[in-house]
């Protein structure tokens, strides 16, 4: 089996580059999707969650208010470290018992957008980087995702610079192209997957 650990900035495309290497037959570990299975109503997580917070981060259904949530610990790092320390280990529990539960031979990709900010190149075989123009990642935000210029500049300051990804790489997925030369260059990444795969 080879453990690959997929990231990259916010706007490069890194959601599409994980969906064609499913097309391909990845199995994906998406961390974001797992963060929030495993604070949805009714799991030890959420009681943690409200335990440390108080009942205001829940929403009248019952679940996790995850606005309010994010503006009490996006506003103080301590409060913000109180909740990776809840919600961290869940997500690493949780993304080893489905990577065990592959096949022997299978090619596990981790999508995880901080995995250059937190450290954890280390954790993977090997490290695939999507990149892209930080013009054009603006430009997707704002035009795609209805950010404001500002709000996308902040989103984007807030993370790992683009040169700080491509030293961790092993593999970088150059994603200022049209969606077909995407799909020619992620098929030439899966093939080095699978050949890496079978031969480690």
């Amino acid at each position: 089996m080879l453990s690959v650990g997929l990231t990259g900035g916010i706007g490069v495309g890194k959601s599409e580059v994980s969906r064609l290497l499913v097309e391909h037959g990845a199995v994906l570990i998406d961390a974001d999707r797992i963060a929030r299975e495993v604070v949805a109503p009714g799991t030890s997580g959420l009681a943690a969650v409200v335990e440390s917070f108080g009942e205001e981060v829940l929403a009248e259904d019952g679940g996790l208010d995850r606005p309010k949530l994010g503006s009490i610990v996006f506003a103080d790092p301590e409060k913000l470290a109180v909740l990776n320390s809840i919600v961290h280990p869940l997500v690493g529990e949780r993304s080893r018992a489905l990577e065990e539960a592959a096949a022997e031979d299978a090619v596990v990709v981790h999508d995880v957008p901080l995995l250059t900010e937190n450290g954890l190149a280390p954790l993977y075989d090997l490290v695939v980087v999507v990149d892209a123009d930080p013009a054009t990642q603006l430009d997707r935000l704002v035009r795609l995702r209805g950010m404001t210029e500002q709000d996308a500049r902040a989103r984007m300051a807030a993370q790992a610079t683009r040169e700080q990804r491509r030293e961790i790489a092993d593999v970088i997925v150059d994603n200022d192209v049209p969606l077909a030369e995407l799909r020619r260059r992620v098929e030439e990444v899966w093939v080095e997957l699978v050949r890496r795969a079978h031969t480690e």
